[in-house]
């Protein structure tokens, strides 16, 4: 019996090692978010513009009564705009106590990855500094940036919007 107990405590510590995120695409990079702070993916709707936003603030939505500030990624990490298009969503997540949405340019999927395939960010991933990134994923065929969430709100005043 107790056999069996280790080989249990075995395995939910090997389940404990995989990291469940959603992944979603801004250019030619895929980010990942832990699954856990995102709260659903809607398509593109009417986004509200708000004078005196930061830059990178699209505007703001209205979610079933509540209102939303959205950040515009591309503007975020300093990239070329481009026309939205169908594959265009806002993911929206919960920080703190706070609800944003994201707006990207494609979800991916839902994955779950090995943590022991995530390395520590280089200083600059895809113009990015490593100040937002968590790590940097490893997959076959293709890097997946985690996304340091903390970091990347953590310094947005949003209470303003």
């Amino acid at each position: 019996m107790s056999q069996a107990m280790d080989q249990k405590h075995v395995q939910d510590e090997h389940d404990d090692d995989l990291l469940q995120l959603v992944t979603f695409r801004i250019g030619e990079e895929e980010f990942g978010v832990d699954i856990l702070a995102v709260q659903e993916i809607i398509r593109l709707m009417q986004i509200t513009m708000v004078p005196r936003a930061p830059a990178f603030i699209e505007g703001v939505i209205n979610l079933r009564g509540k209102v939303i500030p959205v950040i515009n990624m591309r503007t975020r990490f300093s990239m070329a705009a481009v026309t939205h298009d169908a594959n265009t969503r806002i993911v929206v997540m919960e920080f703190g106590q706070k609800i944003v949405g994201f707006l990207v340019d494609a979800v991916s999927e839902v994955l779950r990855i090995p943590a022991n395939t995530v390395e520590d960010a280089p200083p600059v991933v895809a113009g990015i500094g490593s100040e937002y990134i968590k790590g940097v994923g490893k997959l076959h065929d293709r890097l997946l940036i985690l996304l340091d969430l903390n970091n990347l709100l953590g310094d947005m005043n949003l209470d303003t919007l």
